[in-house]
């Protein structure tokens, strides 16, 4: 019996030891599986920038937008009430505003923004690449002369007047297309994604077989490769077929003394046509077309020629009309054209090419105007920002710091919405960017609903998600500043509105803060290009008011909050236009 008894146990201590093998074996295969896969998508987000092998498993798998969140595994459980401070409200109040629902809600919100991209990504392989002769047989396919391989100098583009990327859908009409949209004679595709505009062919040819990457959008077709552009000739359209390119009127101003100093391109042209100056100028690469009586200039804003001091009157609508008293008020005045060609002055950027000393956030509530803010520092700065989430949309933007892990240090800042003690003592210093209230609201539920560029339905507004969303989201708004107020070491507070009506004197005030310096020039090439590409498209409801009463209550008593703490804090109040009285 006792030897029976032996057996067994000896028998089920190999089993314990085999399960233990066999556990363990599972869960080393299952890591290599998964470093494997983070590896291929970190080399595809870090093509052209150096690696960083010392950052941690959890923070590269965060960068890449896998959910390893290590602020939830330090702090799992959230507090029942937000960390501010309890001389701004009383502490019943507090409890009722932000509940432990609540901040369980914004957290996973929070959440879903590092997530919602990570299934794209997982399935994106590195660009395909294409024998020589597949290469020639469908450049010849497409519309558009095919004009060859090019090296491509990151440093100094030759097509540079117009950038976008579409990791997706890249394909050779849709670059085209957009090019000849925008005036551009020229059309090139590199890393099967990108797509650059120009007037002028880059300058050192390359091996057919170099451009090599498959187009994200179109199997078969190419798109340049590594360091190569596949470039074509724009398909100019047919006179009758040629449609009428976007022109904007930028208005009178009083003309400068010298006109041939101020401008680098010039024109004479006895019937000289609003049509006629900014097809000359848009083929020069300039986007301002300036007419004064029959003479046409083209270039660019200066600090001799701001655009800030507008002089409709008498004598401009004379210009207009023409005649002897046109000819008349040309001698002092001119008409300002925008042409479809972009400011290229400011389109440079890359990476800090050392690790920046200081950890700087851009902070704000969602829908407060972050991706505007970016898109004004990346211009002015010539560096790109970074971001605490990932946004595969911003990146095809231009926003490359999108892929960038957050706490590499080569951003001149971080995008965050994250606010609490542990997530604001992070950083060294920040901007703290703050929106009236009702318009972040409307924007953020814009954006959930329709993309950064979209409108919510009518049906949205309606549902009964719109009186959640604001009563969750705008105790956010606040509770987001007054984080802020009480953990951040070093603040700047910037208000969207004072962005919008005084970008240069704002913008400067924030380059400054980064420990930046820029020109003027630079300056007003980025007030120049300052929509960018995220103004929202679509139609947009007239006189709809999505708030109730009981809403702006809520809201209002918010706004005071905030403005005293500003206040308290020797920061600027909010401004007059949504403080309520």
């Amino acid at each position: 019996m006792a030897k029976a008894f032996f057996r067994l146990q000896k028998f089920l201590r190999r089993t314990q030891f085999l399960l233990f093998f066999l556990t363990a074996a599972y869960l080393m295969a299952g890591s290599l599986l998964l470093l494997q896969r983070s590896r291929l998508v970190i080399q595809q987000g870090s093509r052209g920038t150096s690696a960083n092998p010392a950052l941690p498993v959890s923070d590269v798998m965060a960068g890449v937008g896998i959910g390893v969140d290590t602020r939830t595994m330090q702090n799992p459980r959230p507090s029942t009430r937000l960390l501010v401070g309890t001389d701004m409200l009383p502490a019943s109040a507090l409890e009722q505003r932000h509940s432990p629902r609540w901040l369980m809600s914004r957290n996973s919100e929070l959440r879903q923004l590092r997530r919602r991209w990570l299934h794209r990504f997982i399935n994106e392989e590195q660009p395909a690449q294409m024998k020589g002769s597949q290469v020639m047989a469908h450049a010849a396919e497409s519309k558009g002369t095919y004009m060859g391989c090019f090296s491509d100098d990151s440093r100094e583009r030759t097509l540079k007047g117009a950038v976008f990327y579409d990791l997706r859908k890249m394909t050779v009409s849709h670059c085209q297309e957009a090019c000849a949209e925008r005036a551009y004679a020229y059309a090139g595709l590199e890393y099967g994604a990108e797509c650059y505009c120009g007037n002028r062919l880059p300058s050192t040819a390359s091996k057919p077989e170099e451009c090599n990457s498959e187009c994200k959008g179109e199997r078969g077709s190419v798109c340049g490769g590594v360091n190569r552009l596949s470039v074509y000739r724009v398909e100019e359209p047919r006179a009758a077929a040629k449609p009428r390119r976007n022109v904007i009127y930028r208005g009178c101003f009083r003309a400068p003394e010298n006109l041939t100093d101020t401008f680098p391109a010039s024109l004479i042209q006895p019937n000289l046509t609003v049509e006629m100056c900014s097809e000359f100028c848009s083929k020069k690469e300039f986007p301002l077309a300036v007419i004064r009586g029959t003479e046409c200039y083209c270039g660019y804003p200066t600090r001799h020629f701001t655009l800030h001091d507008g002089a409709e009157g008498p004598r401009c609508r004379r210009l207009h009309s023409g005649g002897g008293a046109g000819a008349a008020a040309a001698r002092t005045h001119c008409l300002v054209y925008q042409t479809p060609v972009q400011d290229t002055r400011c389109t440079d950027r890359k990476f800090l090419t050392t690790k920046s000393k200081v950890f700087v956030a851009l902070s704000s509530f969602p829908g407060a105007g972050n991706t505007w803010a970016r898109h004004l520092i990346e211009h002015a700065t010539g560096y790109y920002t970074g971001s605490y989430y990932f946004d595969g949309t911003l990146y095809n933007k231009g926003f490359k710091g999108e892929k960038d892990h957050w706490r590499s240090r080569r951003t001149i800042c971080v995008k965050t919405h994250e606010s609490g003690k542990t997530e604001i003592e992070m950083f060294d210093s920040a901007i703290l960017l703050i929106r009236n209230p009702y318009k972040s609201l409307v924007a953020e539920f814009n954006r959930k609903y329709a993309g950064h560029l979209g409108y919510a339905t009518d049906r949205n507004w309606k549902s009964k998600e719109w009186p959640d969303f604001v009563n969750s989201y705008a105790s956010w708004w606040a509770s987001h500043v007054l984080d802020w107020l009480k953990y951040g070491k070093r603040l700047l507070v910037i208000h969207y509105e004072d962005l919008k009506q005084s970008l240069i004197p704002t913008l400067r005030e924030m380059v400054a803060f980064l420990n930046m310096t820029v020109t003027e020039d630079r300056l007003l090439c980025v007030e120049n290009n300052r929509d960018g590409n995220f103004k929202r498209s679509g139609t947009k409801q007239k006189g709809f008011e999505p708030f109730t009463p009981e809403m702006k209550d809520l809201i209002n008593s918010y706004i005071l909050t905030v403005d005293e703490a500003l206040r308290k804090r020797n920061f600027t109040g909010l401004p007059r236009e949504y403080v309520p009285r």
